[in-house]
């Protein structure tokens, strides 16, 4: 098995339907950086991914009782006191 196949056989194949114009903007990315589409796409739902893993630990420290909520003219006061 080449490196090749095996990389393939670790991958789950996905189809997905785009908007002619989504799929020239992707074609010009894909150009410019000397990729192929799915590489462009594997990346780009990769970054999606990770931002909306950031998005739920967000929320998550925003709903957790035991993180003290700041005033913010407290902390710009002591910002603004700081320099």
């Amino acid at each position: 098995m080449t490196l090749l196949e095996c990389r393939e056989a670790l991958m789950a194949q996905v189809t997905a339907r785009l908007p002619d114009d989504l799929t020239a903007e992707l074609d010009a990315v894909a150009q410019q950086l000397n990729r192929c589409r799915a590489d462009v796409i594997r990346q780009a739902i990769e970054y999606y991914l990770d931002d909306i893993e950031d998005l739920r630990a967000g929320a998550a420290s925003l709903r957790d009782p035991a993180d003290p909520v700041l005033d913010w003219a407290e902390v710009r006061d002591v910002l603004l006191a700081a320099d």
